[in-house]
Parts: structure tokens; sequence; C-alpha cells
């Protein structure tokens, strides 16, 4: 098994080889559509490189009454917080290449929580990109529902696991959906 900074850049390749001839955004399945409701609220990413896109994703979301929130840093050190968001408002530049809300916006945590990834295994445990970002987001809001949301070829055989790693309830790509989101 690879060590980690080692597994993170063969999978950004890989990532990103694979986007480049695949493309396009993440479509949400009907188990998760049925979680979507007024009232719940939904943190969805403006996808960096080539992450997988989960815009169509959260426009259900909002289609169905969902609240949508943004993710805001300000340094790689600093916590994940999450500031709502409208498609007509627009976003400015953070740290490490996001494009995040004003913190100008409500602030809201998150019911259901879209997370980027490098990797994903059966087990749903999560690659990320290695600040701590969602992990900490994870242990801070524990009932949420953490949902990965990756390209299929992220998906490993296994992930040497953290103590305080938080394994998924599920994972959507453009080919399957994995763990609680399987219909």
């Amino acid at each position: 098994m690879d060590d980690k900074p080692t597994l993170r850049a063969r999978m950004r390749a890989l990532r990103d080889e694979f986007a480049m001839t695949i493309g396009g955004v993440i479509e949400p399945p009907s188990v998760l559509l049925a979680r979507f409701a007024p009232g719940v609220t939904v943190s969805s990413y403006v996808p960096i490189g080539s992450e997988a896109d989960p815009t169509a994703i959260a426009f259900a979301a909002r289609e169905r009454g969902c609240t949508i929130v943004l993710p805001h840093v300000t340094s790689r050190e600093s916590p994940v917080r999450f500031f709502e968001w409208q498609p007509d408002q627009p976003l400015i530049d953070g740290p490490l290449g996001l494009r995040q809300p004003s913190d100008e916006a409500r602030e809201a945590d998150p019911d259901i929580v879209l997370a980027p990834l490098l990797a994903f295994d059966a087990a749903l445990n999560r690659l990320g990109q290695g600040a701590g970002h969602y992990d900490r987001v994870f242990e801070r809001l524990p009932d949420a529902w953490r949902i990965g949301i990756a390209w299929s070829v992220q998906r490993v055989q296994a992930l040497a696991t953290d103590p305080w790693d938080m394994a998924l309830h599920g994972v959507v790509t453009e080919a399957a959906a994995y763990g609680e989101v399987v219909a």
C-alpha cells in the first residue's frame, strides 16, 4: 500500500487524466434526492481542477427547497465555515484555489456534506488533500450525512486510516453510487 503522499500524487494524476477524457457533472441518485427537502442544508463545493463536479446534485437539492452552503476557509490551518450561497451571488477567491462565498453571507452548518476527495475504498474511507479540513468538519458535525463526490477511477482497494478518520456514509460517482446512497 502506498504511503499517503505517494497515493495522493498518483490519484491526482489519475483523476486529472480521467476528468480530461470524461468531464461533466455527477448526477444525484434517487436515494440522495429523497433526502432533499425544505429545511435541509446541503454543503456543496466549487470543484478545483479535476475534482468531480457536484453542481447537478446541489441544484437538485436547491430545487427541492434545500439551503445550499459552500465552504469558506481563510488558510490551510483554519477551520471550514459554511456560508449560504445563491447561484446569482458572486464568489470570491479564497486560499488553496477555492472559490467561496463572502463571509458576509449567513453562516449555517450543513445537514448533508458533499465532500471532494482524492480516493475512496469499499469501506467508504476517504483520502483528502491532506489539510484535514473535512476531517475537522466531520468531527464537528458528527450527525451530518457525509457523501463523497468522485470519479469512478478514484476507488481503490483499501486506504490506510488514522484514528481521527470518519468513513463516509456514501460515495457518488459518474458510474455508480456506494453505501447509503444506493437504492
